[in-house]
C-alpha cells in the first residue's frame, strides 16, 4: 500500500524547490500587503459572462417524444407475464412458540 504524502513531506519538497529556483538565478520580488492583481481596482472582480448577452434560443417541445415513450412502455406492461411465484418454505409454530415443521407455500 502506498504511503500518502504528509503535509511535512510536501512542505520539504517546496522548499527545495524555492532554493533551487534561486541558487539558478531566480529572484523573488516583495509585494506589499493588500495590493491586487487586478489592472484596475474598480469593476467587477470576474469577467462578465457571455451566456446572458446571448438572445434567448427557441425552445424544442418534445412533448410528441414523451407520448411515443409512454405508449411504449404501457404497451410493454401489458405485453408482461405475471411472473410465477415460487413456492417457499414458511415455518409452523405450536401454541408455545416452538417450531413444529415446515411448509411449502405459494403465494
Amino acid at each position: 500500500m502506498k504511503k500518502p504524502i504528509s503535509k511535512a513531506n510536501i512542505r520539504t519538497e517546496i522548499e527545495c524547490q524555492i532554493e533551487a529556483f534561486l541558487n539558478h538565478g531566480g529572484a523573488i520580488n516583495a509585494i506589499e500587503r493588500g495590493t491586487s492583481g487586478r489592472l484596475s481596482a474598480e469593476g467587477p472582480l470576474k469577467p462578465q459572462s457571455t451566456a446572458f448577452q446571448q438572445p434567448r434560443a427557441e425552445r424544442t417541445y418534445v412533448a410528441d417524444v414523451i407520448a411515443a415513450i409512454d405508449q411504449r412502455r404501457k404497451a410493454q406492461s401489458e405485453t408482461k407475464k405475471p411472473k410465477k411465484r415460487k413456492p417457499r418454505k414458511k415455518m409452523i409454530y405450536d401454541d408455545f412458540g416452538e417450531p413444529l415443521r415446515w411448509e411449502w407455500v405459494e403465494e
